[in-house]
């Protein structure tokens, strides 16, 4: 996508007041741009010791998400984790992780190396009680016999999302979802489709992350505002936000608080979305 030197400098400057901002909770306010891979951000080490379980016996997703996957899948979203200060960068990949770690999880309470330490464990939905079709969804209709149930890291959904996710990734994601369950890098891509893709009235997760979300009228007034809790609203706002201390909003919390410490980031303001009405 070309951009103007009027629009390129406008998000340049909110980046900027993003991280002059971060830089006052204590983070860094050194400015830069790049479009090189997000490995010298995140280390195979970092992730290996960020997804501490995820290849155990244990985890239906045993050996399905590598790193490799990981990296090669970033590769085709530049912008990912590399817009903005260094700390911006490394807050939006920490927040990242954190999401598809509470899509994925297979933690609890008690689990060794806690709760937060089981991110990735599963490729898909168990037992589905639904096939996930929105027959009125005519632009993307279903195929017969074909389920649109949660899969991939994001847990991918329904055929309004698998459509335009295949469509712009370049596979058939309404006569062949199961390759989201099946490719590793394909997995990785459609959670970062999601991830950096506007879809109106909701701003995109990563527009969120770098500064460059601005609230509308619309979404001052449901007290709609920037941080990791905006991001759990536009993933399942409808079913977790507007619920003070919602144990699956805690526990998306948990995972990025616990990733933004080994990014050595603080995770800035409004981590929840309690008080926030849905999209």
């Amino acid at each position: 996508m070309a951009f103007s030197f009027g629009s390129t400098l406008q998000l340049f400057l909110s980046s900027f007041l993003f991280c002059l901002y971060f830089a006052s909770l204590g983070g860094e306010a050194r400015v830069s741009y790049t479009r090189s891979s997000i490995s010298s951000l995140i280390s195979k080490k970092l992730y290996d010791s960020i997804f501490l379980h995820k290849d155990d016996n244990a985890c239906p997703a045993k050996d399905f998400y590598t790193y490799e996957s990981f990296i090669e899948a970033s590769k085709h979203f530049p912008g990912f984790g590399t817009t903005g200060c260094l700390s911006t960068r490394k807050r939006e990949i920490a927040a990242f992780l954190g999401q598809i770690s509470h899509e994925t999880t297979g933690g609890w309470a008690t689990a060794p190396d806690g709760p937060y330490a089981w991110g990735l464990c599963f490729k898909e939905e168990i037992n589905p009680q639904i096939d996930y079709c929105d027959p009125t969804i005519k632009e993307w209709p279903c195929y017969p016999g074909k389920s649109y149930k949660g899969r991939g890291p994001i847990q991918l959904s329904w055929n309004y999302n698998y459509g335009p996710a295949g469509k712009a990734l370049g596979f058939d994601g309404l006569r062949n979802p199961d390759i989201v369950a099946n490719n590793s890098v394909i997995a990785f891509k459609t959670a970062l489709w999601f991830w950096m893709t506007e879809q109106l009235p909701k701003p995109s997760c990563h527009d969120v992350m770098v500064g460059k979300y601005v609230a509308t009228e619309a979404d001052k007034a449901a007290n709609r505002t920037a941080g990791y809790g905006l991001l759990t609203n536009i993933i399942n706002g409808g079913l977790e936000c507007g619920i003070p201390n919602d144990a699956r909003v805690n526990d998306r919390i948990g995972f990025f608080q616990r990733y933004a410490k080994l990014f050595n980031v603080d995770t800035g303001p409004n981590l929840d979305c309690a008080y926030q009405k849905p999209f």
